[in-house]
């Protein structure tokens, strides 16, 4: 676990009282008291205390404070709820913390044009909420929709369980406003299908709060479904119920959600939620339509003949909204529920082909004999992006060793098999080793770029989501991966 740097208290009182001079007392935090929430994210295995908290109430507030960071050349660490799972929003000791949690407004909600325009501590489901009067619905739905804010949404380029039909942030959101680190404002993207000029507003989702803070954000919204059902499969192993993820997409079938549970995961959650999952299972998967009913009808029955015919030993279709909702309820909340049954979890994220899922979770299977841990796998099945919770207990000495270890493994292995290290939940700090096995010396230049383009003086968010070339030359003296070693021509000097 990451060790916490001491905090120079002459600079933090030199950065405060600047932030104070500009802003109101309430938006500043400098006691070691007050700025203690906000010393990780839900990556709660990295700590660190953070300089100064500011919390703006207005994008008036929010340039101010770029501009006295930027001017004092202090590092820069943007936060939305704090639910990421990647330390993305774990603070720097010499920086300050920008929560955009009081931007929290819906500026409006526009049902001709399905569209609605938000700032960026607006929560996930709140845009939902508020569009449900009119019929319609914000799709991309994360297991923490409920906390997490459409800014930190935005960062990460979230997903859910519906990603595989409705996409992921990036499909829909419109147009950001962003505040620079320069003190100003630049709006990307715009209210129709397609905006003049680089595609910036792609290369911005998905960020990582590197390039820029978002200060107001316009959402795609879509009707809600007259129906939605859902089918609950049961196969007698993990590589056959892999497999009929396969199967059905083969079939011309693209389900609104397409989820695979393994029997560690089904049986932590099962007491937990009582879903009704099937819990003698080595694997189930939760397949979704929604539509008109003589839509929902005709998929289901599609999806139940595919199914049994790649295997499936027992499947069952909610006949209630109550129901479908109960069956979602365990995948929603197999994170919290791995607290039954272990004292910490480590839960990673990496995306891979389709048909290599047997494959990748039959490794994890080995994985976990190596490394002594168990491992409960909850993913988003239809696109290939793994979630495996890796459960450990931090208070035996050298389990959070192994348990990281075995998680840069999980990572290895996806891109061996032609996939990602990461899906939805980003790099952040946790994964910025396994960037040198995925990515080349000339690819990370780029990135690099990119982000110089934006940021030259590397305020925002250092040190998070792209590794230095001297970082992968160290990581390359300690880690062979399947014989190969990671930037071996740095390595050697």
């Amino acid at each position: 676990m990451s060790q916490p740097i001491p905090i120079d208290p002459v600079r933090r009182q030199q950065v405060a009282s600047a932030l104070r001079a500009v802003l109101p007392e309430r938006c500043v935090l400098s006691d070691p008291e007050d700025t203690r929430p906000y010393e990780c994210d839900g990556l709660a295995a990295y700590r660190q205390l953070p300089m100064v908290v500011t919390l703006p109430d207005s994008e008036e507030q929010l340039l101010a404070i770029l501009n006295i960071c930027r001017e004092l050349k202090v590092p820069i660490v943007p936060r939305g709820a704090g639910t990421g799972l990647s330390g993305g929003a774990l603070p720097i000791a010499d920086g300050v913390v920008v929560s955009t949690a009081r931007l929290n407004r819906i500026v409006r909600v526009d049902q001709y044009a399905r569209t609605a325009v938000v700032q960026p501590g607006v929560r996930n489901l709140a845009i939902s909420e508020a569009a449900a009067p009119l019929g319609l619905y914000y799709a991309p739905d994360p297991s923490s929709q409920i906390a997490c804010t459409i800014g930190g949404n935005v960062a990460e380029n979230s997903g859910g369980v519906h990603c595989l039909k409705y996409g992921l942030t990036v499909h829909n959101v419109l147009r950001v406003r962003v505040a620079t680190i320069d003190g100003e404002i630049l709006e990307l993207g715009g209210d129709a299908l397609d905006a003049p000029g680089l595609d910036l507003l792609a290369v911005f989702i998905g960020s990582e709060g590197m390039l820029g803070i978002v200060t107001e954000v316009t959402v795609r919204l879509v009707p809600k479904p007259q129906s939605a059902r859902v089918i609950m499969a049961s196969f007698g192993d993990v590589v056959t119920g892999g497999n009929a993820v396969a199967s059905v997409i083969a079939a011309g079938i693209i389900p609104a959600g397409l989820e695979m549970m393994d029997r560690t995961s089904s049986r932590m959650v099962e007491p937990f939620v009582k879903a009704g999952y099937d819990i003698d299972a080595a694997a189930i998967l939760l397949c979704e339509a929604d539509g008109t009913a003589i839509e929902v009808d005709e998929e289901i029955e599609r999806m139940t003949l595919v199914l049994e015919a790649a295997g499936a030993i027992a499947i069952s279709v909610s006949q209630t909204e109550a129901e479908r909702m109960k069956f979602w309820s365990g995948r929603k909340n197999a994170f919290p529920a791995a607290g039954r049954i272990s004292p910490d979890y480590y839960c990673m994220d990496g995306t891979i082909p389709r048909k290599k899922l047997a494959q990748v979770l039959i490794g994890i299977e080995a994985m976990e004999v190596q490394y002594g841990l168990r491992c409960a796998n909850v993913f988003h099945a239809g696109d290939g992006n793994l979630h495996p919770l890796i459960l450990f207990d931090a208070n035996q000495p050298g389990e959070f060793d192994r348990a990281e270890a075995f998680g840069a493994d999980i990572l290895a292995l996806c891109v061996e098999v032609g996939g990602t290290i990461t899906g939805e939940h980003g790099v952040g700090k946790e994964k910025i080793n396994s960037m040198c096995i995925q990515f080349s010396r000339a690819e990370l230049d780029a990135f690099f770029a990119v982000k110089r383009a934006f940021d030259v003086a590397f305020l925002l968010n250092p040190d998070k989501a792209i590794p230095t070339l001297n970082r992968c030359a160290e990581f390359g003296k300690m880690r062979v991966s399947g014989g190969v070693l990671p930037f071996a021509e740095l390595a050697r000097f």
